[in-house]
C-alpha cells in the first residue's frame, strides 16, 4: 500500500515533445544501416564510413520477406481444381540494380519429360526436357499447339560437347573458334555477378562498352546470323542489324539471347540464365510496344523474327514457342512477301524457310501458300551474274509446292473406279508439271549455281563413299541442296510409279548421292540448316552399309563444328534402315572405291533429267497407291498430311490471333519500313 500511495504522489513524467524527438534518416548509405548507425546523409562519402574506410554505397535496399522459401504451403486440392503458385519476386528484383543479389541460386532439379516436344532442323532441334529451368520464365503467351495433338516425346537429343576450332568458311567471314573465349576469367564468374547479369540494355548507344556483350554480338553475327542469312545477299542479320540494334535495345536484347544461346551450346561452362534474361527482356518489349498503335512495326516484326529463332535454338523449344506464329503475323501486318526487298526481304525468306525445313521433317503442309508468296516464276535462261538468290528463292518455292503435294497424297480411294482414275490423272499432271519447272530450273541456272569441281569417290583423298562436289558462293549450295531434295521427293511421290521402280530408284539414287557429296565436304557452316534436313531426307534410300556408316559421321561432324543436337536423326533413320542394335555398328573399313566406267561427271548435274515415260492409265490400283507408310512406334507423333499447326493462327485477322491480350492495331502510317540500307 506504502509503495502504491508513493507512486501515486510522485510528480508526472514530462514527455519528450514530437519536435525534440531524433529524426530517422530516410536517405542513409546502405553500409551504415547494415551496422545499425545513424547516417549523417554525408555526400560523397558519409563521416562513418570515412573513419572505417569503408565503402559508402548508394542506392535502394529490397527487403523481401522469407526469400530462402524452398516449397510453396501446403494447400488441400479437391479432384476439379488445382492451384498453382509462381514467384515474381525475382523478376521484381531483377529491375533493380543489385537487387537480385539477396536471392540464393536456383539449382537445376529433375522433372517429369515434357510431353509435347518438336524437333526443328535449326540449332538445336528440341530436346527432351530433364531439367527445370533456372530463370523465372514469362507466362506463355499463346498456345504452340492445339488441344489434344499427341506429344512425339520419344525424341532424344545428346548433349552437345565444346566445339573444336575449325577452318574458315567461303564467304571470308571470321570463324569463332571455341578458344576464343575470354582466358582471364572462368566463363561461369560472368554469371555469378548480378549487376552485370541482370543489367540488359535499356537505352541506345554508339557502340558496345560491355566485354560480355562484345562477346554475345560477336557470336551471333559469326556463328546465328552466319545462317540466318544464306539465303540474303544484303546480309542483314550478320551485318547491318547489328549497328542498327545500338539504337534499338528491344532489337538488341534479342541479338544478345541469341549469341549467349549458342555459347551454351558449344561450351558447358556457359549457362543458359543470362540467354534467357536477355529474351526476357526482348520480349517485354515487344509486347509493351504491340499495345502502342504508334509503334514501329518494323521494329516489331523483326525482333519477333529473331526471338522465334532463338526459341527454336531452345532446348525447351515448343515450351518456349512464344513468337512463331507472332512473327508471321506481324512480317503479314507489314505487308512483306517475295516481292519486298530489303529487312523486309530477309525477314520473310528466313520466316518461309524456317516453316519449310519443319514441315519437310513431319510431313507437313506449308501454311503460306507458297503461290501467294510473289515469287517470279520466270524461267527464262539467266544472262546476268549476281543474281543467285533470285533463283534460289525460286527453287524455294518449287520445294514447298513439292512439300504440300506430299502431305495431300490421298489416305484412302474415291468411292467409284472412274472418280479415282480421274484423281490419279489430275495429281500426275501436278507432280509432271513440278518435275518440268525443277528440270527448267537446273537448265536455266547461272553457271555460279553449277559445281566447279567434281571428284568421283575414287578420286578423292577422304576415302567418301560420296563425290566430292565443289560449289563456292553460300547461296548457290543452298540451292542446289534444295534442287537435290526436290528431287528426290518426286521420286518418291510419283503417282505413276511406286518409289521402287528401277526409274524412280535410280533417280532417287542419284540426287541423293549428290546431296551426301556437297554435305560431306563443305565447309561453310552457314548451310548446315538445310544440309541436316537434306541429308537426313537423301540418307532415307540408302542400302550400303558404308553408306550410311558415313551419314552417321557427318551428322557428328556436323554437331562437333556447330552444337546442334542431331541425335533424333540418328535415331529414325537407323529405324529406317533396319538397325536392330546400336552395339552392332562398327566403324567402317577405308577402301579406296573401285572407278566407275561412266564418265566423269553424271549428266543430271548439269542437265535436266531424262523424261519419263507416259502416263499408264491402265495401271492397277496396287501400283497407283503411294506405298504403306511403316507401323507407327508405340509412341504416338504429331499426325503427318495436315497444314502446319504451329501457324494456324498466324494472322490477326484470326479469333484466336498471336499477343491476343497484348495486340493493338497500328495505325496505318506506321508500316512503312524506316531503315536506311
Amino acid at each position: 500500500m506504502a509503495a502504491a500511495e508513493a507512486e501515486a504522489n510522485a510528480p508526472p513524467v514530462e514527455e519528450t515533445p514530437p519536435g525534440n524527438r531524433p529524426k530517422r534518416v530516410r536517405t542513409g548509405c546502405l553500409t551504415c544501416r547494415e551496422r545499425h548507425l545513424k547516417c549523417d546523409e554525408g555526400l560523397p562519402s558519409c563521416q562513418n564510413c570515412r573513419k572505417s574506410s569503408r565503402i559508402c554505397r548508394r542506392g535502394l535496399r529490397l527487403n523481401f520477406i522469407d526469400i530462402q522459401v524452398q516449397a510453396p504451403p501446403v494447400v488441400t486440392t479437391g479432384a476439379e481444381w488445382t492451384v498453382r503458385f509462381q514467384d515474381d519476386s525475382r523478376d521484381i528484383a531483377s529491375e533493380y540494380k543489385g537487387g537480385l543479389e539477396r536471392y540464393s541460386i536456383l539449382r537445376s532439379c529433375s522433372d517429369t519429360p515434357f510431353k509435347n516436344e518438336i524437333p526443328f532442323d535449326f540449332p538445336p532441334d528440341v530436346a527432351t526436357v530433364n531439367t527445370v529451368t533456372t530463370h523465372q520464365q514469362l507466362p506463355p503467351i499463346q498456345s504452340s499447339l492445339p488441344i489434344g495433338f499427341p506429344d512425339s516425346s520419344h525424341i532424344d537429343l545428346t548433349p552437345a560437347g565444346t566445339r573444336p576450332p575449325h577452318v574458315h568458311h567461303t564467304d571470308g567471314e571470321p570463324t569463332y573458334m571455341a578458344h576464343n573465349f575470354p582466358q582471364h576469367t572462368h566463363p561461369t564468374q560472368a554469371y555469378q555477378t548480378t549487376d552485370q547479369m541482370l543489367t540488359p540494355p535499356t537505352e541506345s548507344r554508339d557502340y558496345l562498352n560491355s566485354p560480355d556483350e562484345v562477346l554475345f554480338m560477336q557470336v551471333f553475327v559469326e556463328e546465328v546470323g552466319l545462317w540466318m542469312d544464306s539465303m540474303d545477299p544484303m546480309k542483314h542479320f550478320s551485318r547491318l542489324l547489328p549497328f542498327h540494334a545500338l539504337g534499338e535495345p528491344m532489337l538488341l536484347n534479342a541479338f544478345l539471347a541469341c549469341g549467349v544461346r549458342h555459347l551454351t551450346l558449344v561450351n558447358p561452362a556457359y549457362h543458359e540464365d543470362k540467354a534467357l534474361h536477355y529474351y526476357d527482356t526482348a520480349t517485354r518489349a515487344l509486347l509493351k510496344s504491340l499495345q502502342n498503335p504508334n509503334r514501329d512495326t518494323v521494329i516489331c516484326a523483326t525482333t519477333a523474327v529473331i526471338l522465334n529463332v532463338y526459341e527454336i535454338m531452345s532446348e525447351r523449344a515448343l515450351q518456349r514457342m512464344n513468337h512463331i506464329a507472332g512473327a508471321r503475323a506481324l512480317i503479314k501486318e507489314c505487308g512483306w512477301n517475295a516481292r519486298s526487298t530489303g529487312i523486309g526481304a530477309a525477314c520473310f525468306w528466313l520466316n518461309v524457310g524456317m516453316e519449310l525445313l519443319s514441315c519437310l521433317h513431319f510431313n507437313w503442309q506449308v501454311a503460306w501458300e507458297p503461290d501467294d508468296w510473289g515469287v517470279d516464276m520466270d524461267l527464262s535462261r539467266e544472262t546476268e551474274s549476281g543474281r543467285e538468290e533470285i533463283w534460289t528463292y525460286k527453287i524455294v518455292y518449287l520445294v514447298a509446292k513439292i512439300a504440300n503435294f506430299r502431305a495431300t497424297i490421298p489416305r484412302f480411294q474415291e468411292s467409284s473406279a472412274r472418280e479415282e482414275q480421274l484423281r490419279l490423272h489430275n495429281r500426275y499432271a501436278e507432280w509432271k508439271r513440278l518435275k518440268e519447272l525443277c528440270d527448267a530450273w537446273n537448265e536455266n541456272i547461272p553457271r555460279t549455281m553449277h559445281p566447279l569441281a567434281y571428284l568421283h569417290p575414287y578420286q578423292t583423298t577422304s576415302k567418301s563413299s560420296f563425290p566430292e562436289v565443289w560449289l563456292i558462293k553460300r547461296t548457290s549450295i543452298v540451292a542446289r541442296l534444295f534442287y537435290h531434295t526436290a528431287m528426290c521427293l518426286l521420286a518418291h511421290t510419283n503417282p505413276a510409279m511406286p518409289s521402287g521402280t528401277d526409274e524412280m530408284r535410280e533417280m532417287q539414287l542419284l540426287h541423293s548421292h549428290q546431296i551426301c557429296g556437297i554435305v560431306a565436304h563443305v565447309k561453310d557452316r552457314g548451310v548446315a540448316s538445310v544440309a541436316l534436313r537434306s541429308l537426313a531426307i537423301a540418307a532415307e534410300c540408302l542400302v550400303a552399309r558404308r553408306e550410311q556408316e558415313e551419314i552417321l559421321q557427318i551428322f557428328d561432324k556436323i554437331r562437333k563444328e556447330t552444337g546442334w543436337r542431331v541425335g533424333f536423326l540418328n535415331k529414325e533413320l537407323k529405324d529406317k534402315w533396319g538397325w536392330q542394335d546400336e552395339e552392332e555398328v562398327c566403324q567402317p573399313t577405308p577402301t579406296r572405291p573401285q572407278a566407275p566406267p561412266q564418265n566423269p561427271i553424271p549428266q543430271a548435274i548439269m542437265q535436266s533429267s531424262a523424261s519419263l515415260q507416259s502416263f499408264p492409265f491402265h495401271t492397277p490400283a496396287s501400283a497407283q497407291q503411294p506405298p504403306v507408310a511403316p507401323t507407327p512406334p508405340a509412341t504416338q507423333r504429331i499426325p503427318s498430311g495436315i497444314m502446319n499447326p504451329l501457324m494456324a493462327t498466324a494472322d490477326f485477322s484470326s479469333q484466336h490471333h498471336p499477343y491476343q491480350s497484348y495486340y493493338v492495331a497500328p495505325n496505318q502510317q506506321t508500316h512503312q519500313n524506316h531503315f536506311t540500307f
